[in-house]
Protein backbone atom coordinates (compact mmCIF):
# COMPACT_ATOMS: atom_id res chain seq x y z
CA UNK A 1 0.00 0.00 0.00
CA UNK A 2 2.93 2.47 0.75
CA UNK A 3 5.06 1.81 -1.94
CA UNK A 4 1.68 2.25 -4.01
CA UNK A 5 0.94 5.39 -2.72
CA UNK A 6 4.44 6.77 -3.30
CA UNK A 7 4.65 5.98 -6.99
CA UNK A 8 1.20 7.33 -7.32
CA UNK A 9 1.88 10.73 -5.40
CA UNK A 10 4.78 10.56 -7.57
CA UNK A 11 3.46 10.16 -10.96
CA UNK A 12 1.12 13.20 -10.25
CA UNK A 13 3.73 15.39 -9.50
CA UNK A 14 5.61 14.57 -12.23
CA UNK A 15 2.87 14.83 -14.67
CA UNK A 16 2.03 18.63 -12.87
CA UNK A 17 5.32 19.45 -12.41
CA UNK A 18 5.36 20.22 -16.44
CA UNK A 19 3.16 23.12 -16.23
CA UNK A 20 4.35 24.63 -12.97
CA UNK A 21 7.53 27.27 -13.69
CA UNK A 22 10.87 27.03 -11.80
CA UNK A 23 10.26 29.56 -9.33
CA UNK A 24 7.19 27.99 -7.87
CA UNK A 25 8.74 25.21 -7.66
CA UNK A 26 11.86 26.22 -5.38
CA UNK A 27 8.92 27.62 -2.90
CA UNK A 28 7.26 24.70 -2.52
CA UNK A 29 10.44 22.69 -2.01
CA UNK A 30 11.43 25.75 1.00
CA UNK A 31 7.64 25.08 1.69
CA UNK A 32 8.28 21.58 1.98
CA UNK A 33 11.37 22.22 3.70
CA UNK A 34 9.47 23.82 6.28
CA UNK A 35 7.15 21.25 7.15
CA UNK A 36 9.25 18.48 7.30
CA UNK A 37 10.99 20.63 9.97
CA UNK A 38 7.98 21.09 11.74
CA UNK A 39 7.49 17.01 11.69
CA UNK A 40 10.86 16.65 13.15
CA UNK A 41 10.64 19.29 15.89
CA UNK A 42 7.54 17.54 17.22
CA UNK A 43 8.88 14.27 16.94
CA UNK A 44 11.96 15.15 18.91
CA UNK A 45 10.14 16.87 21.82
CA UNK A 46 8.59 13.11 22.66
CA UNK A 47 11.90 12.06 23.90
CA UNK A 48 12.10 11.68 27.44
CA UNK A 49 16.03 11.71 28.29
CA UNK A 50 18.49 14.33 26.28
CA UNK A 51 21.51 12.35 27.48
CA UNK A 52 20.31 9.33 25.67
CA UNK A 53 19.35 11.85 22.74
CA UNK A 54 23.05 13.36 22.65
CA UNK A 55 24.88 9.54 23.01
CA UNK A 56 22.47 8.04 20.38
CA UNK A 57 23.57 11.23 18.02
CA UNK A 58 26.98 10.80 18.72
CA UNK A 59 27.64 7.58 18.32
CA UNK A 60 25.36 7.05 15.57
CA UNK A 61 27.21 9.80 13.40
CA UNK A 62 30.30 8.37 14.19
CA UNK A 63 30.02 5.06 12.94
CA UNK A 64 27.94 6.40 9.83
CA UNK A 65 30.86 8.77 8.80
CA UNK A 66 33.14 5.36 9.29
CA UNK A 67 30.70 3.18 7.32
CA UNK A 68 30.42 6.07 4.58
CA UNK A 69 26.83 5.36 4.44
CA UNK A 70 25.51 8.75 2.91
CA UNK A 71 27.87 8.11 -0.11
CA UNK A 72 27.46 4.70 -0.16
CA UNK A 73 23.37 5.78 -0.79
CA UNK A 74 24.25 8.75 -2.83
CA UNK A 75 26.54 6.88 -4.72
CA UNK A 76 23.40 4.21 -5.62
CA UNK A 77 21.25 7.19 -6.29
CA UNK A 78 23.92 8.41 -8.85
CA UNK A 79 24.00 4.74 -10.36
CA UNK A 80 20.32 5.01 -10.35
CA UNK A 81 20.51 8.79 -12.32
CA UNK A 82 23.04 7.31 -14.50
CA UNK A 83 20.71 4.45 -15.73
CA UNK A 84 17.31 6.25 -15.81
CA UNK A 85 18.06 9.72 -16.59
CA UNK A 86 17.37 11.59 -19.49
CA UNK A 87 19.95 14.09 -20.82
CA UNK A 88 19.41 17.61 -20.81
CA UNK A 89 21.59 20.94 -20.46
CA UNK A 90 22.06 23.05 -17.39
CA UNK A 91 19.47 23.08 -14.91
CA UNK A 92 16.90 20.86 -16.82
CA UNK A 93 18.92 17.83 -16.38
CA UNK A 94 16.56 15.39 -13.87
CA UNK A 95 18.23 15.38 -10.13
CA UNK A 96 16.91 11.32 -9.91
CA UNK A 97 19.95 10.84 -6.96
CA UNK A 98 18.92 14.30 -4.93
CA UNK A 99 15.28 13.00 -4.79
CA UNK A 100 16.06 9.21 -4.16
CA UNK A 101 17.91 10.23 -0.94
CA UNK A 102 15.61 12.65 -0.11
CA UNK A 103 12.47 10.68 -0.40
CA UNK A 104 14.25 7.61 0.71
CA UNK A 105 14.82 9.33 4.48
CA UNK A 106 11.91 11.31 4.46
CA UNK A 107 9.40 8.24 4.32
CA UNK A 108 11.49 5.59 6.01
CA UNK A 109 12.60 7.64 9.11
CA UNK A 110 10.53 7.83 11.75
CA UNK A 111 8.13 6.47 14.10
CA UNK A 112 5.34 5.46 11.78
CA UNK A 113 7.16 3.73 9.37
CA UNK A 114 8.42 0.85 12.70
CA UNK A 115 5.53 1.11 14.98
CA UNK A 116 3.48 1.18 11.43
CA UNK A 117 5.27 -2.12 10.02
CA UNK A 118 5.62 -3.76 12.73
CA UNK A 119 2.17 -3.53 14.13
CA UNK A 120 1.07 -4.89 10.74
CA UNK A 121 3.55 -7.84 11.09
CA UNK A 122 2.24 -8.95 14.75
CA UNK A 123 -1.26 -8.28 14.18
CA UNK A 124 -2.14 -7.42 10.82
CA UNK A 125 -3.37 -4.10 12.12
CA UNK A 126 -2.70 -1.85 9.23
CA UNK A 127 -4.08 1.45 10.21
CA UNK A 128 -1.23 2.89 10.66
CA UNK A 129 0.68 2.00 7.64
CA UNK A 130 -2.03 3.46 5.68
CA UNK A 131 -2.42 6.89 7.54
CA UNK A 132 1.27 6.40 6.42
CA UNK A 133 0.30 5.79 3.20
CA UNK A 134 -1.86 8.42 2.65
CA UNK A 135 0.29 11.04 4.08
CA UNK A 136 3.33 9.61 1.97
CA UNK A 137 0.95 10.33 -1.05
CA UNK A 138 0.91 13.71 -0.81
CA UNK A 139 4.58 13.98 0.23
CA UNK A 140 5.54 12.18 -3.28
CA UNK A 141 3.63 14.52 -5.16
CA UNK A 142 4.58 17.68 -3.93
CA UNK A 143 8.51 16.05 -3.84
CA UNK A 144 8.35 15.34 -6.76
CA UNK A 145 7.25 18.56 -8.17
CA UNK A 146 10.57 19.94 -7.29
CA UNK A 147 12.68 16.97 -7.48
CA UNK A 148 11.85 14.67 -9.94
CA UNK A 149 11.64 11.19 -11.21
CA UNK A 150 13.97 10.00 -8.38
CA UNK A 151 10.66 10.15 -5.73
CA UNK A 152 9.64 6.84 -7.73
CA UNK A 153 12.78 5.22 -6.67
CA UNK A 154 12.44 5.77 -3.10
CA UNK A 155 9.33 3.57 -3.24
CA UNK A 156 11.65 0.45 -3.62
CA UNK A 157 13.28 1.66 -1.00
CA UNK A 158 10.19 2.02 1.53
CA UNK A 159 9.37 -1.87 0.16
CA UNK A 160 12.56 -3.26 1.21
CA UNK A 161 12.91 -1.53 4.88
CA UNK A 162 9.17 -1.74 5.75
CA UNK A 163 8.81 -5.10 4.79
CA UNK A 164 12.05 -6.35 6.38
CA UNK A 165 10.15 -5.08 9.75
CA UNK A 166 7.04 -6.73 8.67
CA UNK A 167 8.95 -10.06 8.34
CA UNK A 168 11.12 -9.37 11.28
CA UNK A 169 8.09 -8.08 13.19
CA UNK A 170 8.60 -11.19 16.06
CA UNK A 171 11.96 -10.34 17.32
CA UNK A 172 11.43 -6.85 17.35
CA UNK A 173 8.26 -6.92 19.53
CA UNK A 174 9.78 -5.69 22.31
CA UNK A 175 10.45 -2.74 20.77
CA UNK A 176 6.53 -2.04 21.18
CA UNK A 177 6.56 -3.24 24.84
CA UNK A 178 8.72 -0.88 26.49
CA UNK A 179 7.34 2.75 25.71
CA UNK A 180 10.92 4.11 26.44
CA UNK A 181 12.47 2.59 23.41
CA UNK A 182 10.01 3.72 21.17
CA UNK A 183 10.53 7.35 22.40
CA UNK A 184 14.21 7.48 22.13
CA UNK A 185 13.46 5.75 19.09
CA UNK A 186 11.45 8.46 18.02
CA UNK A 187 13.47 11.40 19.16
CA UNK A 188 16.45 10.21 17.39
CA UNK A 189 14.89 9.74 14.07
CA UNK A 190 13.24 13.09 14.30
CA UNK A 191 16.47 15.36 14.72
CA UNK A 192 17.75 13.59 11.77
CA UNK A 193 14.38 14.19 10.02
CA UNK A 194 15.47 18.45 11.13
CA UNK A 195 18.47 18.32 9.90
CA UNK A 196 16.98 17.05 6.45
CA UNK A 197 14.48 19.97 6.50
CA UNK A 198 17.34 21.86 7.07
CA UNK A 199 19.14 20.19 3.71
CA UNK A 200 15.67 20.69 1.60
CA UNK A 201 15.37 24.68 2.44
CA UNK A 202 18.85 25.22 1.55
CA UNK A 203 20.69 26.30 5.08
CA UNK A 204 23.21 23.32 5.28
CA UNK A 205 24.12 20.33 3.49
CA UNK A 206 24.18 18.05 6.38
CA UNK A 207 25.54 14.39 5.43
CA UNK A 208 22.05 12.91 6.70
CA UNK A 209 21.96 9.46 6.23
CA UNK A 210 25.56 9.39 8.18
CA UNK A 211 23.29 9.96 11.10
CA UNK A 212 20.90 7.06 10.70
CA UNK A 213 22.49 4.32 12.91
CA UNK A 214 21.67 6.44 15.61
CA UNK A 215 17.95 5.14 15.45
CA UNK A 216 19.47 1.12 16.58
CA UNK A 217 21.83 3.23 19.08
CA UNK A 218 18.85 4.48 20.64
CA UNK A 219 17.43 1.56 22.08
CA UNK A 220 20.67 -0.20 22.95
CA UNK A 221 21.23 2.40 25.40
CA UNK A 222 18.41 2.33 26.82
CA UNK A 223 18.54 -1.40 27.42
CA UNK A 224 22.28 -0.32 28.71
CA UNK A 225 21.23 2.57 31.21
CA UNK A 226 17.51 0.72 32.24
CA UNK A 227 20.37 -1.76 33.40
CA UNK A 228 21.75 0.63 35.99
Amino acid sequence: MNTVAILVGGIVGLLVNKGIPKRFSGAIMTGIGLCTMFIGISGALQGENPIILVISIVSGVATGTALKIDKRINSLGEKIEKRFSVSGEGEEKSTIAQGFVTASLLFCVGAMAVIGSINSGLTGDHSIIFTKSTLDLIAAAMLAVSLGAGVLFAAASVFIYQGLLVLLSQLLRPLLDNPSILAEMNCAGSVIIIALGLNLIGVTKIKVADFLPAIVFSPIIVAILGMF
